[in-house]
């Protein structure tokens, strides 16, 4: 069975979780591989919403497989509460759902605390951080000194471990930060709690992984935030701290890029962004309003308003090229619904030259001035389109153009927020597979 690779082509909050719940019945083991907490996917389902920070979007499939991936930095608290959440709604989570790798990296209080001291002395350099703890999680893994999930078992060197870890962090909170240090007792209290409860649930995530490849079942590999956010490939320093692109999903889970067949890239027909740094195509007009507030753009993990704008065919490009992406999901398209004319950028303007490539430098990217093609709008409901040919006209030519321009078909298009909501005009998981 082939495999898909879902990712988010713009500055996340595309709507990945949407898409991974409506797949999930076609695939037997759905795998987050990589983020963390700040990840906030939305799923609507009869009307009862759903926001999961760090189980996978397919925990609502009873026959599917949930997998938590070695690229994850894992928030235990966090994790307990969802599950905890998701029991109270009748969504019992066993090792038959759910899954984590032995190899993924622990988010301690201290992460939290050096996150969110880091950004307020940011001052209005701040970088828009959730504050979770993702980023210095993730830097204890890269110095090597960080806390595995399999750690947490290991009972005779724990302690020594987390006091090694806190040594240098404590001294920063207290020192440069003038916050209070995180006690040790406490931290290592609470990692044995945590060793216990989450115990049942740890796995070899890549093994299990390739046993399903090699019996011929489907894997759904689900990337938090966007491609804007990518550590290399993003508005470097306004991104998160891991890889969030297509090859990430590999690195993440546990398997090899031969085994990808299909990597399905998530957009919204129009932009939006979290927190600082340059965004072209902001709209502070009546069109961005319309996007907010018919679109609820706020944050499913902060709460904050999302800043929208108009599709930018710069940011799609580079999404296509860095992610390889061979099929869209175009999803708020009934967001445009009422609005005279629809735009999009198709390249932009900066020190008097013409730019249709994404540039390396934030500072450059805030200089450039969009260049815009218009479109007619529209003003016929789109929730409840099945099929293409229910989209009015100009809805139609918006979509194609876009195909056109990207030379990428959208396979999936997104009129509404519940599951049914979308219209399937080329299953993913019918790409013949490459082994």
């Amino acid at each position: 069975m082939p495999n898909v690779v879902c990712v988010g082509a713009q500055w996340g909050d595309e709507g990945k979780g949407k898409i991974v719940d409506h797949l999930s019945p076609r695939a037997d083991l759905v795998v987050r591989f990589q983020g963390g907490p700040n990840a906030g996917h939305t799923l609507v389902v009869d009307g009862e919403t759903t926001i999961l920070h760090l189980i996978p979007s397919g925990i609502l499939h009873t026959r599917t497989l949930n997998l938590i991936g070695a690229g994850v930095v894992v928030d235990p608290d966090v994790l307990l509460k969802e599950i905890a959440q998701l029991a109270q709604r009748g969504v019992v989570v066993s090792r038959e759902r759910l899954r984590i790798s032995a190899r993924a990296h622990v988010i301690l209080p201290v992460h939290r605390a050096l996150d969110q001291a880091r950004e307020k002395a940011r001052g209005r350099s701040a970088i828009g951080t959730t504050g979770r703890g993702i980023g210095p999680a993730y830097e204890d893994r890269v110095a090597r000194v960080g806390i595995r999930i399999q750690d947490l078992l290991e009972r005779d060197s724990l302690r020594e471990r987390l006091q090694i870890l806190l040594m240098e962090h404590n001294f920063l909170l207290k020192e440069l930060y003038s916050v209070l240090p995180i006690e040790i007792e406490q931290v290592y209290a609470r990692a044995l709690e945590w060793g216990e409860q989450l115990e049942p649930l740890i796995d070899d995530v890549g093994v299990t992984i390739d046993h399903a490849l090699r019996a011929g079942r489907s894997v759904l590999l689900e990337g938090a935030q966007g491609t804007l956010l990518d550590v290399d490939h993003g508005t470097y320093p306004y991104v998160t701290s891991s890889t969030t692109l297509a090859g990430g999903a590999c690195a993440g889970a546990g398997i090899g890029p031969t085994r990808i067949d299909t990597v399905l890239g998530i957009t919204k027909a129009y932009t939006t962004r979290v927190g600082g740094g340059p965004f072209p195509t902001e709209d502070d007009g009546r069109a961005g309003a319309h996007m907010g507030k018919v679109g609820q753009e706020f944050g499913a993990t902060t709460g904050r308003k999302r800043r929208c704008g108009w599709l930018d065919l710069v940011v799609l490009r580079h999404a296509v090229r860095v992610n390889g992406i061979t099929a869209l999901a175009l999803l708020k398209l009934d967001v445009l619904t009422g609005l005279p004319e629809v735009r999009v950028c198709v390249g932009y303007r900066a020190r008097g030259r013409e730019l249709t490539e994404f540039p390396a430098s934030a500072r450059e990217l805030e200089l450039c001035e969009p260049v815009y093609r218009s479109f007619k709008g529209w003003d016929q409901p789109l929730e409840q389109a099945r099929a293409f040919e229910d989209l009015p006209d100009p809805a139609r030519d918006y979509v194609s153009w876009i195909e056109d321009a990207l030379e990428v078909p959208a396979s999936l298009i997104g009129v509404g927020p519940e599951r049914g909501a979308t219209i399937e005009r080329a299953n993913p998981f019918d790409t013949p597979p490459r082994r």
